[in-house]
C-alpha cells in the first residue's frame, strides 16, 4: 500500500511577532497609548491606532471619551514606535447628542495648509439656538474660514492639531460668531490629515497610508451647508481631488 503523505510542521507565525510600545505624537507628550506586536519594522510604519482623548488626558471622562483620536505610526526604533496625529473627531453619539429640534445646524469643510506645508481637512459644525437663515450661515461659515486660515497658516502641523484637540480653536470660532446669531455649540468636530509637509526639502514623515477600516468621507470638501450643493469655498493649490460626496448630515 503507497504510503500516506506526512503532515507538513505548521509554521507558528505570531511566535515570530514581536511587541512594541506605541507613543502618542510629541505635541500629546508621547504618551503610550498601545501595545502591538509586529512581524517587521516596515510592515508597522503605516499602521493606524485609534484611541480617545481621555485615554491620553486622563481628564473629564464624560467629554473626553467621546473624542476620538487616531495615531498613525511613522518611525519604529527597537520597541518605541513613534507616531504623528492623522486624524482627530467627535464620535457619533456625541454629534447626535448635540442635535435639538427647531434648531439649524451649520457644516463647513475645507482644505488648509499649514505653516510646514501640510495640508489638512478641517470640519467645522456649529449648532444654533433657533433656526437661522441661508445669509447667517454664510456669515458663519465666512467667520470659520477666516479663523482657521489664520490658526493654520501661523503654526505646524503638531501646534495646529494641539490648539484643535485642546478646544483653543473652537473658542475663537464661538467668539467671531457669537454676534451672527445665538450659538449653542460651535466647534472641529473632525480634522484629517491629507497631506505631509516638508522641511527644508525633505519629508517630515513618509506618507500617509490608509489605515485598515477607516470610514470613507462622508461630505464634499468646500462649504457645505444643509444640501451638497452649496459647494462655496475652494479648496487650497495643491490639494488632491476631493471625495465623491455622499449625502451630508441635514439640518433639524
Amino acid at each position: 500500500m503507497p504510503k500516506g503523505k506526512r503532515a507538513g510542521k505548521v509554521k507558528d507565525k505570531w511566535r515570530e511577532k514581536r511587541w512594541i510600545t506605541v507613543l502618542a505624537s510629541p505635541s500629546f507628550d508621547r504618551t503610550p497609548i498601545a501595545y502591538i506586536p509586529i512581524t517587521n519594522d516596515e510592515l508597522a510604519i503605516g499602521r493606524v491606532v485609534e484611541t480617545t482623548l481621555f485615554d491620553i488626558a486622563r481628564q473629564d471622562p464624560q467629554q473626553n471619551m467621546l473624542i476620538k483620536l487616531r495615531f498613525q505610526i511613522s518611525k519604529v526604533e527597537g520597541s518605541i514606535a513613534s507616531t504623528i496625529l492623522k486624524g482627530y473627531e467627535y464620535s457619533r453619539e456625541y454629534l447626535r447628542s448635540l442635535i435639538r429640534r427647531g434648531a439649524s445646524m451649520v457644516n463647513f469643510i475645507k482644505d488648509y495648509v499649514t505653516k510646514d506645508g501640510a495640508i489638512v481637512r478641517v470640519y467645522v459644525v456649529a449648532f444654533t439656538v433657533g433656526r437661522i437663515n441661508s445669509s447667517r450661515k454664510h456669515e458663519i461659515r465666512l467667520a470659520a474660514d477666516k479663523v482657521i486660515s489664520s490658526r493654520a497658516s501661523n503654526a505646524t502641523y503638531e501646534q495646529f492639531a494641539q490648539e484643535t484637540v485642546s478646544q483653543s480653536i473652537s473658542r475663537e470660532l464661538y467668539e467671531n460668531t457669537k454676534n451672527v446669531a445665538k450659538i449653542r455649540h460651535i466647534g472641529v468636530r473632525k480634522v484629517k490629515l491629507v497631506k505631509l509637509g516638508e522641511v527644508g526639502g525633505e519629508k517630515v514623515l513618509p506618507p500617509v497610508v490608509s489605515g485598515e477600516g477607516e470610514e470613507q468621507e462622508e461630505e464634499e470638501v468646500g462649504e457645505v451647508g444643509e444640501s451638497a450643493n452649496e459647494a462655496e469655498v475652494a479648496r487650497p493649490k495643491g490639494a488632491p481631488p476631493a471625495p465623491q460626496p455622499a449625502v451630508p448630515l441635514q439640518s433639524t
